[in-house]
């Protein structure tokens, strides 16, 4: 019985150790910067969007649904930072949604920034590749002017929270 409770205990220490190995391993992952790489996706009227083309400013990438009641409460912040910042800060909504909720959802709220339709696959792949380990939603990335992912957020984020992130990059 005792080799039964040692061999148990030794087994849950050693998967202990393997997850704090990974928390460890994906938070220092997250905290270095990395490329944004190139992506493209339509926006309303079905025209092209490429990330190339918000190149040299501060960009902010936030995957939403209309379907995710923590996306929709983080919007009008976004869309007030959009007009306090102007030409130099590029939000850009990627919607991890179909085109006609989306559609609707524009034209009862108005947001100021391009909507991008990803679909769901192509949307939560590339949230992915910028850290997303868990695919959350909303999910928020900050890009500086030189291109690098300088800012992860996995959950409602709060215009203070973000402003943070942006200010020393102004």
């Amino acid at each position: 019985m005792k080799t039964l409770q040692i061999i148990f205990i030794i087994a849950l220490l050693a998967l202990t150790a393997g997850i704090g190995v990974r928390m460890v391993n994906q938070w220092q992952t997250e905290q270095q910067p990395q490329s944004l790489p190139t992506f493209s996706f339509p926006d309303l009227n079905g025209i092209s969007h490429s990330s190339t083309e918000w190149q040299g400013k501060i960009i902010v990438l936030n995957f939403w649904a209309t379907w995710c009641p923590s996306c929709l409460k983080e919007i009008p912040a976004f869309m007030a930072l959009q007009t306090q910042y102007g030409e130099k800060v590029q939000f850009v909504g990627i919607a991890l949604d179909d085109l006609e909720a989306v559609k609707t959802f524009q034209q009862k709220t108005a947001v100021n920034y391009p909507l991008l339709i990803s679909g769901d696959w192509a949307g939560f792949q590339l949230a992915k590749q910028l850290g997303n380990s868990v695919s959350a939603i909303p999910y928020t990335v900050v890009v500086n002017h030189d291109g690098q992912v300088i800012y992860r957020h996995a959950g409602e984020l709060s215009a203070r929270e973000l402003q943070a992130a942006i200010s020393p990059l102004l």
